[in-house]
């Protein structure tokens, strides 16, 4: 950690606040930088832990049988370890070892840095924050600081230790194949399982997998590439993913936009387009109104073209009968009866009235005239 990270740190309202310069690895009770919230768990130095202490008469020995069957006293079953980032399969191992009696009392050892730092490596969280994250847990009952790597007699006696619960797997120290190999020999051993898929190592494995991201978001939330430990070059070529990457998101949603209003527009389009087509048919159709206008031209020309027949203007009287055309010279001319007469003058003013009809409605035989016809309808008509 980078000398600006630990001397500097942010709250909620991030707000830069100093951090604690209390000296790492010192020894017994000491007060925390973070007050005691009611509900957690005491530190094993706090007065409840002391008379809870006091009050176990460690004479009489717990059988692990005895601690099932919930006889005798209360049982006081120890767990340690780091927790550093405290997560849910440290949740789990520590609810395990609660509920693995009826009437059990729940103690936690947690190493401090200086110890962790010489034994395992470096931690994300130091001493004081792994020590509240774990005494918040809802599954412990007393907190010890400064736990040890190897439990000894003195431990167990000072704490009145009846059981100590860890997995079962072998925990290498450096002078011992398993740290807990003595624990199990005593009948004090309770094993835990562990929870598959969790541990401190993939969460800080995965932070390291993407580790551009965390450093983009830390940046725009305010951080400086200096409190992050990262040069100049690769601030600035993260600064520039991040502004590519926003232009790409927004493409993105532009383009999403576009096909949603294209698909909705599309629609309208067919429907509009069914709607078109059927008024086209309508209109231009085998049956529509423009083939029936034209049809209608067409006999309106075909009419005005060949007109029905009329009578001759050559108008010849009917002929008499040949009795009165040619008499018989040997016979003398017939008497015309007074009615005969009234019947020749009718037909008489009949002719004249026919040729009289014929002079003021002449008929127009001549190509003149058809043509003078023909130009008064419409061209289309024509080629139709």
């Amino acid at each position: 950690m980078s000398e600006s990270m630990s001397g500097r740190k942010r709250n909620r309202n991030r707000e830069v606040v100093a951090a604690s310069s209390e000296p790492i690895g010192i020894r017994g009770p000491r007060p925390l930088p973070i007050d005691s919230s009611p509900g957690a768990a005491p530190f094993h130095y706090d007065e409840i832990a002391t008379q809870e202490r006091d009050a176990c008469d460690y004479s009489i020995k717990i059988t692990y049988e005895m601690a099932l069957a919930g006889q005798g006293r209360r049982v006081r079953v120890y767990a340690d370890g780091i927790y550093d980032m405290f997560h849910s399969g440290h949740a789990r191992q520590l609810m395990q070892a609660k509920m693995a009696f009826p009437n059990s009392y729940l103690l936690i050892g947690v190493c401090n840095e200086e110890l962790t730092h010489l034994m395992k490596g470096r931690t994300v969280m130091d001493e004081f924050e792994r020590y509240e994250a774990v005494r918040h847990c809802r599954y412990v009952d007393e907190l010890i600081t400064d736990a040890p790597w190897t439990i000894t007699d003195d431990f167990l006696e000072k704490h009145k230790i009846d059981f100590v619960a860890h997995d079962d797997l072998p925990y290498a120290a450096v002078n011992s194949e398993d740290v807990y190999k003595d624990i199990k020999a005593r009948g004090m051993f309770l094993a835990t399982k562990r929870t598959e898929g969790i541990s401190t190592t993939d969460i800080i494995a995965r932070i390291i997998k993407d580790y551009d991201m965390y450093v983009r978001r830390n940046l725009s939330r305010g951080y400086t590439a200096k409190e992050l430990n990262v040069g100049f070059m690769k601030e600035k070529k993260i600064q520039f993913e991040d502004r590519y990457g926003k232009l790409k998101d927004k493409g993105k949603s532009l383009r999403r936009g576009f096909m949603d209003k294209g698909g909705e527009l599309l629609h309208k389009w067919e429907e509009k387009s069914k709607e078109f087509i059927g008024n086209f048919l309508d209109l231009f159709g085998r049956d529509g109104k423009i083939s029936t206008w034209i049809n209608e031209g067409r006999q309106r020309m075909a009419r005005a073209i060949s007109p029905g027949s009329s009578p001759s203007r050559d108008f010849s009287p009917p002929s008499p009968p040949i009795s009165s055309r040619s008499p018989s010279p040997s016979s003398p001319p017939a008497k015309r009866s007074r009615m005969s007469d009234i019947a020749m003058e009718e037909e008489d003013r009949e002719e004249e009235n026919f040729i009289n009809d014929d002079e003021e409605y002449p008929l127009t035989d001549s190509e003149e005239d058809q043509e003078e016809i023909l130009s008064s309808f419409p061209e289309l008509w024509f080629k139709s």
